[in-house]
């Protein structure tokens, strides 16, 4: 069964009939507003699906707040269809008061508005409070403001253009957000307010030949419809006279179903008397004019009260009098008898209990789950306590869980019963990866002044893409200016050489000077530095592979229910990672596991499931952490996720007494605690353990040169399961694979809460906002200033505007004890708002902390702020960021991307990563030691990259070669030894990218940079077919461009050092003498096949001064026609 089919048996025929009757009565007489009662949970939202159109027109559902219209709107489109409910929000973030406009909304409410009155499947709205009190504009304006396009109608690009500048689009390049449209040749771009994607319209002539929408993060097509409507923004009336209220554009007679009547005035009033708020209009950033698209509050309150309302509650029998209004009378109403599901708290005593008591009055018990697996689960978990339950599974979830008394039914959700935090999706998210996704890609693009590493020349400036003549063919190459203005001009065939200078953020690298052998030597240094590192990675697992551990029982009882428990989703990375410390743990070797994932992706639920599991095979297990305040806080955690299980956690730190460590240490070595978290006082002399099974290490970076080397050793024969909270980047790990086993977490909890984020400058109004809203639900700030200095500037202006706040500041300048009892006093609650300079970027999770303010946010980072922004919303409360600047203050463009970047995309992990080098540098630096940093900052991250694979490539091929497998090097997967790492690339062919096919500089040069490492054919086949679907036909010249990468990689394969192609003549030049291998190799074999076959093309010339020998061969007038000729002599018999 399905939640679908669920309703309709809830849904019974009385029912259906008592509906349709209510809804008559409340048509009939408008001013007497009829009632639904005992509509507890989601029993309200199955109740409204049983109202049909009434006066077919769509049933327009008001809710109390944002977030439970989202939760009304996700159980509706789940018990109707996606096609029946649509969602009405807010066109602002945050309060109106603010205008700060939010496009995506302004989609959904454009989208919605255009629908509203003429979509027969539409039917509900759902909305709420903040968004019916904005404007809109009225129906007629909607219709006269879309565009309608058809595939086979005709479209006038000059008609079209100035249609769209008629309504408020902007002409761009690309198409990122919602108002612009794009041009490139026969195709255009346009991104519409009534769609959540853009749509691509490709031309033939003045006909639409076809219609697509496309992804805007990889501006590539998704699919194609046959007819669209481009509508301009009507999200609220475009200027004050045409706004109308949104209950004046539905169709009159429309029925309302409102929660709370008093409520939504009450609100609507209140938001109709605010003043505007000047806190948010950083960079012009605000709309100035937000307030004056309210509606009056009174000729809204008149409107309301003369429209058919249903109000709907979970108050069983009859509705309290003060929920209708003055003027109502009470209408008839219809009574439920539906009460909440309970609240189990994960305790299964008491949910078998309850399950057995409602059995034995009747009831059929329906768990409700996205997941089978989770009712399986819970099957497991009742099955192994002995508890003889059965129920019924529907797939598919509603938001609240009740039971319905009537039909002696309990509808109960999974995540309710394993207390997990349930979130509801819009369909505009998609449209909000649109700045990301712009502000990520100017941040990587290259522009002129950019800093670029050359593999063999090191450190210039870029100085753009020239175009130059050669024997009267067009080329384009780039720039590099070094030292003392010397250039260098580099070939689009060898930009794989070339990368974009990632170093510390804001540090700026020393230009190298041309021929002096600097670069060389650096490189040298490096790579032998890197083997030492890399060397005694392969020795300690090499060791570790011949050593004896303790093969661990497979799961118990008690591990399904500790898993099962877990507050959030695992997401498929946890459940991966928890698989591989399972497996590990069960196998006779000693595990040596890293765990990589960024702050609050759950590694600590990893860490607590393995110690349950060497603890259920009475095995002691040490959890190593860098400071006093994490161990107190991990005890916290471990000591909470196993309350209940048969397991004693206690922990040893600096804030121990000294009777109390003498009694841990007692109880330790009596095998009396089963689990001890700890800072490195755990690894002391005296500490003994009875039988430790495993080691659980925290940001083992953090910890001192004695501490690691005692590590090395307990490593070999325990097992040990270390975690980091920087992300080791990937390319590492693919260099580094077999020397660690290594499991990362790169995606966030599917249902944690997006932490709301805001730019704004800093006022006494928005600062007491926050505060005071933070107090008054009972929870803690965090204010981050990166000057010591202003923290008590800051703290004074706290105390001036929240007198009762209880204020702490925290730097990393106080005494180190000071400093922890700070925190730990701040964890205990004991004050309200802690001041402080990042330090509490470093893992502290503070779960009732759900605001930070990060003052002067455009001088921090992106991954520093992505870091501090994941300090909140680390519970089941919605969280909030505020990111001030000053005000008035000019913020550069490269702070104000970043800032764009971080507040557009507010989910945590996000794929934000891509521009976080820092972070990667981080990584690195923590995997292979602090002293590596400075030869990244050198180097640049790529180049450093390259030298870390190759050295680690020379070690696997000569000292290691029986430890761990060489890789094939055939870039095609063949295995054949390939005698030159490189191939250079010469011709005087016209090979480009015309600049009238991309026009864009930064766009062309990334489109050279992707093309030219590509290896593989089945990539460079996908990267003509994106070229295709963006920009139109290839032109010629492309075509044979697109070609160079095979043809490097057949001559790199034949042991070609260069090709030159020119004069209709390929000139191939191999390696020297000294690599006399090459010259009895199969490949060179080869080539001498075809000399002796084709001796009248081909012409053997040798270079005296070198030594180096090369062919001439004639009639190759092309790329295509090089790359088949060197394809067919791959093909042939060595001689």
């Amino acid at each position: 069964m399905d939640t679908r089919e669920l309703a309709e048996e809830f849904l019974s025929r009385a029912r259906r009939d008592g509906l349709r009757e209510l809804v008559a009565a409340a048509t009939a007489s408008p001013s007497a507003p009829v009632a639904v009662t005992g509509v507890a949970g989601s029993a309200a939202a199955m109740a409204l699906a049983g109202l049909e159109r009434p006066g077919g027109a769509p049933v327009t559902v008001v809710a109390d707040t944002a977030d439970d219209a989202g939760y009304l709107y996700q159980d509706l489109c789940a018990l109707c269809g996606q096609q029946a409910v649509m969602f009405f929000p807010s066109g602002y973030k945050r309060d109106i008061k603010y205008g700060q406009e939010d496009p995506p909304s302004q989609v959904l409410r454009t989208e919605t508005l255009s629908h509203w009155n003429d979509d027969p499947a539409l039917r509900f709205v759902v909305t709420y409070p903040e968004a019916v009190a904005e404007r809109v504009a009225p129906c007629e304006a909607v219709r006269d403001h879309t565009l309608q396009i058809a595939v086979g109608g005709e479209l006038r690009l000059d008609e079209f253009t100035r249609w769209m500048f008629d309504n408020g689009f902007v002409r761009q390049d690309y198409v990122y957000e919602p108002g612009q449209f794009a041009v490139r040749g026969s195709i255009i771009d346009v991104f519409g307010y009534s769609n959540e994607l853009p749509y691509r319209i490709d031309l033939f002539g003045d006909e639409v030949d076809s219609i697509r929408t496309f992804s805007i993060e990889t501006q590539l097509s998704e699919q194609k419809v046959e007819r669209v409507a481009v509508a301009a923004n009507m999200a609220s009336g475009s200027d004050d006279a045409m706004g109308i209220s949104v209950l004046r554009f539905i169709a009159a007679g429309s029925l309302l179903a409102v929660r709370d009547a008093r409520h939504l005035l009450q609100r609507v009033e209140a938001i109709a008397s605010e003043s505007f708020s000047a806190s948010a209009a950083y960079a012009g950033s605000a709309d100035e004019q937000a307030l004056a698209r309210v509606v009056d509050a009174a000729a809204f309150a008149a409107d309301f009260a003369s429209m058919p309302r249903l109000y709907f509650s979970g108050a069983q029998n009859s509705l309290s009098t003060d929920t209708y209004l003055p003027a109502d009378t009470a209408g008839a109403s219809m009574a439920f008898n539906c009460t909440p599901q309970g609240l189990y708290h994960k305790n299964f005593d008491l949910i078998a209990d309850s399950f057995r008591e409602l059995k034995k009055k009747g009831y059929t018990i329906m768990i409700l789950s996205d997941s089978e697996k989770q009712a399986e689960r819970l099957r497991a978990i009742f099955a192994e306590r002995g508890d003889d339950i059965a129920f019924d599974y529907v797939s598919g979830t509603v938001h609240e869980g009740f039971v319905d008394h009537d039909t002696r039914r309990c509808v109960f959700t999974d995540h309710q019963i394993f207390d997990r935090f349930h979130k509801y999706t819009l369909r505009s998210e998609r449209a909000r990866s649109g700045k990301l996704a712009l502000s990520l890609k100017e941040l990587t693009a290259i522009e002129p002044g950019d800093f670029i590493v050359h593999a063999d020349h090191g450190v210039g400036r870029f100085g753009g893409l020239l175009r130059t003549n050669v024997n009267g063919t067009t080329q384009e190459m780039i720039k590099l200016v070094y030292k003392n203005n010397d250039c260098i001009f580099v070939s689009i065939h060898a930009l794989h050489k070339l990368s974009k200078y990632r170093g510390k953020e804001g540090v700026e690298p020393a230009v190298n000077k041309l021929g002096s052998g600097a670069w060389s030597r650096l490189k040298e240094k490096t790579k032998s530095k890197l083997k030492d590192i890399a060397r005694d990675l392969i020795r300690l697992y090499a060791a570790r592979k011949d050593e004896q551990g303790f093969s661990f029982s497979p799961d118990t009882y008690l591990q399904h229910e500790l898993e099962a428990s877990f507050i959030y989703e695992d997401t498929p990375d946890q459940t991966s990672a928890t698989q591989a410390v399972k497996h590990d743990m069960e196998s006779p070797r000693p595990m040596d596991r890293l765990i990589c994932g960024d702050v609050g992706f759950g590694k600590t639920e990893i860490a607590v499931r393995a110690a349950l599991k060497a603890a259920a095979d009475s095995k002691q297990v040490a959890v190593l952490v860098p400071t006093t305040v994490l161990a107190y806080q991990h005890f916290r955690t471990f000591a909470g996720r196993l309350k209940g299980f048969p397991v004693r956690v206690d922990y040893l730190s600096r804030a121990r007494t000294p009777k109390q460590v003498r009694q841990i240490l007692a109880d330790l070595a009596e095998g009396k605690i089963d689990i001890i978290v700890g800072t490195h006082r755990i690894v002391g002399k005296d500490v003994r353990f009875k039988d430790l099974g495993l080691l659980i290490i925290d940001e083992e970076q953090k910890f001192g040169v004695a501490v690691k080397e005692k590590l090395k050793q307990m490593k070999t024969s325990v097992d040990t399961l270390t975690m980091s909270a920087t992300p080791i980047p990937r390319t590492l790990q693919f260099s580094l694979m077999g020397a660690r086993d290594l499991s990362n977490i790169n995606t966030p909890p599917p249902n944690r809460y997006p932490v709301l984020t805001s730019v704004s400058s800093l006022t006494d109004e928005l600062l007491a906002e926050a505060v005071n809203f933070e107090m008054a639900r009972n929870g803690q700030v965090f204010i981050v200033n990166n000057r010591i200095e202003g923290l008590y500037q800051l703290e004074q202006m706290v105390k001036r505007v929240v007198p009762d706040a209880r204020t702490l500041v925290a730097h990393g300048q106080m005494p180190p004890g000071e400093l922890e009892q700070a925190i730990i006093d701040f964890a205990n609650h004991d004050y309200d708002v802690l001041l402080a300079t990042t330090i509490i970027e470093s893992g502290i999770d503070m779960p009732n902390v759900n605001t930070i303010i990060v003052n002067n946010a455009q001088n921090f980072g992106l991954s520093e702020l992505h870091q501090l922004r994941g300090r909140v919303g680390r519970s089941s409360r919605k969280a909030f960021c505020y990111l001030m600047v000053p005000p008035g203050a000019p913020v550069s463009p490269v702070a104000r991307r970043r800032l764009q970047a971080i507040e557009s995309f507010s989910d945590l992990g996000s794929g934000i990563h891509i521009a976080m080098q820092d972070l990667d540098i981080r990584g690195a630096g923590n995997l292979l030691g602090a002293e590596q940093s400075g030869f990244i900052a050198d180097l640049g991250y790529e180049t450093y990259q390259r030298i870390l694979k190759e050295a680690v490539t020379e070690l696997r091929t000569t000292e290691f070669a029986g430890v761990m497998t060489a890789e094939k090097t055939g870039g095609d997967g063949s295995d054949e030894e390939e005698f030159v790492a490189d191939c250079v690339i010469e011709s005087d062919l016209e090979l480009l990218l015309p600049a009238d096919y991309v026009p864009q500089e930064s766009e062309r040069i990334a489109l050279y940079r992707e093309l030219d490492s590509m290896e593989l054919d089945a990539d460079i086949d996908a990267f003509c077919s994106r070229l295709e679907d963006r920009f139109g036909p290839l032109p010629e010249v492309t075509r044979e461009l697109v070609r160079v990468p095979r043809l490097r990689r057949l001559a790199r394969q034949l042991g070609v050092e260069k090709v030159a192609l020119k004069g209709g003549k390929m000139y191939l030049y191999f390696v020297d003498d000294s690599n006399k291998a090459y010259y009895q190799s199969a490949a060179f074999g080869r080539l001498v096949t075809f000399l002796q076959q084709n001796p009248a093309r081909v012409k053997i010339r040798e270079n005296a001064a070198t030594g180096r020998r090369s062919f001439a061969i004639a009639t190759v007038p092309s790329v295509s026609s090089a790359a088949a000729l060197l394809a067919s002599v791959r093909a042939m018999p060595a001689s």
